[in-house]
């Protein structure tokens, strides 16, 4: 099932992610893709705060993945914008991630190995018009539930 979400405004966009951070349970993998701009940290920041994380969340961008574990789950925030292919010992530590207990939001998610998106709930962020739209792809009723219901 695939919802897709008019987004037009930036808190819009955290409070899609702030419903979605509500309802999300250990091993939630949340797959964004999108251009720049197009709404993907904001995205995750509202996460973080539905996760009751109150840190400040930035562009992971030159760490590549940074935990945030004062929340009532971990949030691993990945992105794989820089990388041209994933080193072995990378691939290790997400897959760790990826089917651990915490919640996993990796950006540039379409740089991952196909075997490391499978079950998980794809975000594809778009411009549209003045905002920007997300379509969710590949979840259960309750991620949709709660980012429709924001």
């Amino acid at each position: 099932m695939t919802l897709v979400v008019d987004v037009p405004t930036p808190e819009r966009m955290r409070t899609i992610g702030r419903g979605i951070g509500a309802v999300a349970q250990p091993g939630d993998r949340l797959l964004l893709e999108g251009p720049f701009g197009a709404g993907k940290t904001t995205f995750v920041q509202g996460l973080a705060c539905g996760l009751g994380i109150s840190t400040p969340i930035t562009s992971p961008s030159f760490v590549i993945e940074t935990q945030y574990r004062e929340g009532r789950l971990v949030l691993y925030h990945v992105d794989l914008y820089r990388l041209e292919r994933i080193e072995p010992e990378l691939l290790e530590s997400l897959e760790e991630h990826l089917y651990g207990d915490g919640v996993t939001a990796v950006e540039w998610a379409e740089r991952l190995p196909h075997e490391l998106r499978n079950g998980a709930t794809l975000l594809r962020f778009s411009e549209h018009g003045d905002g920007r739209r997300v379509e969710i792809t590949g979840c259960d009723d309750r991620i949709l539930a709660a980012a429709g219901a924001t």
